[in-house]
């Protein structure tokens, strides 16, 4: 007979277990968790809370503070569109509106079909503006049409 799967909580024991269940290493615990789970829920935060004597809204300040982390698994395309300055200046804007109604999902959801949008506000390629990371890969000086089929080749 097979192992049980290992529960969120006993997941997160484990994670913290293994930085020494110390609070300077929340962030650490917090990314170790999203790598292993895809996501940081509620539960999670509660028993790291716990294990670490933080309160839940110091665990919860963190987690909704990075970008990085998400209470909901993401899609398995992540397309993380660039909403700053030098981005929307060269048309970022009209490129994220053009994404959202391609893919039908708004920044912050994740479509039917699978692909998370999410904004960040810096992917250090400003003079490549717009730019975007597919999947972990910078896309950079994008269209409608280039950026439409990066996220095509990922889903695949």
């Amino acid at each position: 007979m097979a192992a049980a799967r290992e529960s969120v909580a006993e997941t997160t024991a484990r994670l913290s277990a293994a930085r020494g269940d110390d609070p300077a290493e929340l962030i650490e615990i917090l990314h170790d968790i999203q790598q292993e789970i895809g996501m940081v829920p509620e539960e999670a935060q509660r028993v790291l809370a716990a294990r670490l004597n933080l309160t839940r809204a110091e665990v919860h300040g963190v987690t909704s503070f990075y970008h990085d982390f998400r209470a909901q698994p993401a899609g398995r395309v992540v397309v993380k569109m660039c909403a700053a300055e030098a981005c929307q200046s060269v048309g970022g804007a009209a490129l994220i509106s053009a994404i959202c109604r391609s893919v039908g999902a708004a920044l912050g959801e994740t479509s039917p079909s699978g692909v998370t949008l999410e904004p960040i506000y810096c992917l250090g390629a400003c003079a490549c503006a717009p730019a975007a990371e597919v999947n972990g890969k910078l896309h950079a000086r994008l269209t409608v049409e280039k950026l439409e089929a990066a996220i095509g080749a990922a889903a695949t």
